[in-house]
């Protein structure tokens, strides 16, 4: 990610439910299902954009518990302070800013590590980075929650969207900034084994919603 990313969420960071929410926020809900935070737990978001898992982690964990988050813009850092203040749980979470990798955190800090349509935004020589980093801070363990945008599996036909959306990318990056990835696969061979998976999709476009240990 760079600059140009921070500015260009900073701008929409307002709008950005309207935006894309809509469209997100039910595969978001089924990975916190999956990920099944428990009372005490200690958690990462990494991406935590306009805080609507931040608050819904930090009632999870209870009061025994901590979230923490990072995302790159000081935009969404406002729009998620504004709503976990309203939510009263202020006191369990920490918002970072910064940019990422590496995780500014010391190893085996966590037992949750959560990112949802955010993996997919680093480049694809940047993914393994970023996962080597979950695993290093996760302690023995900890589970990995990713939901993010999936190439198709084996035996399936592309959309005329997804394909779309892979143009796009490929030629406009600054304009679209996310692309489907071998969501299952990175996380393997990141050293990571799945425990539960799914797919769903949204708009025709599959995304996968998966926990690892």
């Amino acid at each position: 990610m760079s600059n140009v990313t921070q500015r260009f969420y900073d701008r929409i960071s307002s709008v950005y439910d309207l935006i894309a929410d809509g469209g997100e926020h039910q595969a978001r809900e089924r990975g916190l299902a999956a990920l099944a935070v428990r009372p005490g737990e200690s958690v990462l978001e990494i991406g935590y954009g306009t805080g609507h898992s931040m608050v819904q982690l930090a009632q999870s964990v209870g009061p025994g518990g901590h979230v923490t988050g990072i995302d790159i813009s000081p935009g969404m850092r406002k729009q998620t302070g504004g709503r976990v203040t309203k939510a009263g749980v202020e006191e369990l979470v920490d918002l970072l800013v910064g940019e990422i990798p590496p995780l500014p955190m010391e190893n085996d800090s966590f037992d949750v590590v959560s990112m949802s349509f955010t993996l997919e935004l680093f480049s694809r020589e940047t993914i393994p980075v970023v996962l080597a980093e979950c695993r290093r801070v996760l302690k023995p363990g900890g589970r990995l929650g990713i939901v993010s945008m999936a190439e198709v599996e084996d035996g399936e036909t592309e959309s005329i969207l997804e394909r779309s959306y892979v143009w796009m990318h490929t030629h406009f990056p600054h304009i679209v900034d996310c692309q489907p990835i071998a969501v299952e696969r990175l996380i393997e061979d990141a050293g990571f084994k799945i425990s539960s998976q799914e797919r769903y999709s949204l708009f025709t476009m599959p995304v996968a919603i998966v926990v690892a240990k």
